[in-house]
């Protein structure tokens, strides 16, 4: 694909091998082509490992860090369950929302936690809201775990975010799926995968093997979930859909 930008007749033009088109530059369809592409440049550039939260590594693109805080306060759960622990920022992430919202706490499972993570995490001001458990995810044992520490009738919020291979997202989604509740969502984190297979950090298989083709495979079997992205809290027509390394991800359980 050639893409040509013209500041001068402020238009852009995208030539794909078979058929060209061309947008204004400054418009909302010239700035989603542009953000397709610099969102593949962004990623490979391994911009998305400068960024932290309260002192923790939280790797996640900016933008959908302040989506996924305005779903959270908009849904106001009681327990947030993630997996993938990594340095423990998402945690924090999560945590810190709690304690401003003065409601919810945090359950984050990995199948290895290193102890420096764990004497990070303790020491963190908002410990006192996150469990940590060690485990496979899908493992009949954690999942039998979380639904313990969940308990009866709270609100939950699901964050998948460990191995995004679609055979692993998949079976996280099956595992979880009856623990979400009406008018909340599981997440699954990174279905940007799917368009990065030809970057130069990217692999060939991302194409098919990732959580977007997870996401949209599973609620073709399960009616009561749907794949639909939240809106924005304030000044939804301005929203770049492309912005995000989580396209298909929202998946939302009917209320």
């Amino acid at each position: 694909m050639k893409i040509s930008i013209d500041t001068d007749e402020k238009r852009i033009t995208i030539n794909d091998g078979a058929t060209t088109e061309t947008l204004a530059l400054y418009s909302m369809a010239g700035l989603e082509a542009l953000t397709r592409t610099w969102i593949k440049v962004q990623w490979n550039q391994l911009n998305w490992r400068s960024l932290s939260w309260l002192g923790f590594p939280i790797c996640q693109l900016s933008d959908d860090v302040l989506r996924l805080q305005e779903a959270i306060f908009r849904i106001a759960p009681d327990v947030i369950v993630e997996t993938g622990v990594n340095q423990g920022g998402s945690a924090v992430f999560f945590a810190s929302l709690c304690r401003l919202m003065g409601k919810g706490r945090v359950v984050s499972i990995d199948i290895h936690i290193p102890r420096a993570v764990r004497e990070a995490v303790a020491r963190c001001p908002f410990a006192d809201l996150i469990t940590l458990i060690e485990g496979d995810s899908t493992a009949p044992a954690t999942v039998a775990r979380v639904r313990e520490l969940i308990g009866d009738n709270n609100k939950t919020f699901f964050f998948l975010d460990s191995d995004h291979s679609k055979a692993h997202v998949r079976n996280e989604l099956e595992a979880y799926a009856g623990l979400v509740t009406a008018g909340s969502y599981i997440v699954a984190a990174d279905g940007v995968m799917r368009n990065l297979h030809d970057t130069p950090l990217g692999l060939p298989e991302w194409r098919d093997d990732n959580p977007a083709a997870a996401a949209r495979e599973f609620v073709s079997t399960h009616p009561e979930f749907i794949i639909e992205t939240p809106g924005a809290l304030f000044g939804q027509e301005y929203v770049v859909r492309e912005l995000t390394y989580w396209p298909d991800a929202w998946i939302l359980r009917k209320g």
